[in-house]
């Protein structure tokens, strides 16, 4: 009786976890409709200087792209970009180098010592779950594909690497090599100035800023 309750239990938590992730699936899946809306959404609530700026931005990725970054994609980003108050070229720029331009969300990268990273933001598995979980997501790993998922994973960990190291030189070398990889490039160069944090701010600000105010 005693195994059989615990099997009862155990079932009964993994039918919950995937009613939430089946959940989140659905909210994630909805944002098409959501992006669609939007504009009419934006004029009744907030008058029309909101929705103009921010799909001028998205319409830029989109145009800069060549396509890949599909606009319900980009106007997701600078939406969630703005509510984190990080530029969201920093984001997509990110997003650009991680996907080597393809911005492909079911992207596997290569084998290496700590294994594979994963989607367009190019998570590992031994990373991803607690940056969710920071962010009050569910994890699956193949939530890790969902492009707005991992869009959202990206921000997640670029808001908490930029208030971890208040600058992006040492956030952006951080998301690309990990914390303890960001303190051994600087042991062994005396600064923070990757390549990779480097490639990332110059292109974003080629971009020119586009403030919009909410």
């Amino acid at each position: 009786m005693l195994m059989l309750h615990f099997y009862g239990e155990k079932t009964e938590t993994l039918q919950e976890k995937n009613k939430q992730l089946r959940k989140k699936n659905e909210e994630l899946e909805s944002e098409n409709d959501y992006m669609s809306n939007m504009e009419t959404s934006f004029k009744e609530k907030n008058g029309y200087h909101i929705w103009p700026a921010r799909d001028k931005i998205a319409e830029k990725m989109v145009q800069e792209s060549e396509g890949r970054f599909k606009k319900t994609w980009a106007l997701y980003l600078v939406r969630e970009a703005k509510r984190y108050e990080i530029d969201p070229y920093i984001a997509y720029e990110l997003l650009k180098v991680e996907t080597g331009g393809k911005f492909d969300p079911k992207l596997v990268g290569p084998e290496t010592k700590y294994g594979r990273a994963y989607g367009m933001s190019q998570f590992m598995k031994n990373t991803a779950p607690w940056i969710a979980d920071m962010g009050g997501l569910p994890y699956e790993e193949e939530l890790l594909f969902d492009p707005y998922y991992s869009m959202q994973l990206s921000l997640i960990y670029l808001d908490y690497l930029h208030n971890e190291y208040g600058n992006w030189n040492e956030a952006l070398t951080a998301y690309h090599r990990g914390m303890g990889g960001l303190e051994t490039y600087k042991k062994e160069n005396g600064h923070a100035k990757s390549w990779y944090a480097e490639e990332i701010q110059e292109k974003a600000k080629s971009h020119g800023a586009l403030a919009f105010a909410e």
